[in-house]
């Protein structure tokens, strides 16, 4: 029998713990009226983050990508007590969506929005992370990282989503922006010696890092 990645994340779907009712209006909100229902996470990469969060149990959470807001309840899902997750989101119509669905999760109180470009946002925000979440433009993604890395203790997670960028990274001549930018900053990665890293096959790709 010939291996389907399509039919293994259903049956990885199949054998996850499901997701909340709120997890799954978000979803089919997206899906019915947003033009980009692509970029969600989605329930499996959902689980994934919210475990990665409970393993990490971090007090403070920077995701960079709001969207509609799924996959900052599910690395919320992990905060320390009385931590925050602070969410940068570019587009005031997908923050506005996503703060309608914050306002009626458990975390109202723990998630800090913010609405502008993320790459002078980040300046503005004065915190010691130890869990980020980057899911933005990602010929932004090299320069996220570079900025971060050197601001963070050692021990803090990063994960970075859409490295595989729609498998166009597996081509031998990368074509296209974004999947050259997704190419070269994977290169990147694995050269960096202040990090161990690991991409693991979910979705689109999901790169865990650790600075060591």
């Amino acid at each position: 029998m010939e291996f389907s990645f399509e039919a293994a994340n259903n049956y990885c779907l199949q054998h996850s713990s499901s997701t909340t009712e709120l997890l799954e209006e978000i979803q089919a909100y997206t899906y019915q009226h947003h033009t980009e229902p692509h970029m969600l996470s989605g329930a499996l990469q959902g689980k994934f983050l919210s475990m990665i969060s409970h393993m990490v149990q971090p007090k403070r959470i920077l995701e960079i990508g709001t969207f509609t807001g799924y996959s900052a309840l599910c690395l919320a899902e992990g905060l320390a007590p009385g931590g925050a997750l602070h969410t940068i989101e570019k587009r005031e119509d997908d923050a506005k969506i996503a703060k309608g669905f914050f306002d009626r999760s458990p975390f109202s109180q723990q998630i800090i929005q913010h609405t502008g470009d993320g790459h002078e946002i980040i300046h503005t925000i004065n915190e010691e992370w130890d869990l980020i979440f980057i899911d933005a433009d990602k010929t932004g993604y090299t320069d996220y990282f570079q900025y971060l890395i050197d601001k963070v203790k050692v021990g803090t997670y990063f994960l970075f989503d859409n490295v595989l960028f729609h498998g166009e990274v597996l081509n031998e001549q990368v074509k296209g922006k974004n999947g050259k930018a997704i190419s070269a900053f994977n290169e990147y990665l694995k050269n960096n010696n202040q990090i161990d890293l690991v991409m693991v096959p979910i979705r689109d790709g999901i790169s865990i890092v650790r600075k060591k």
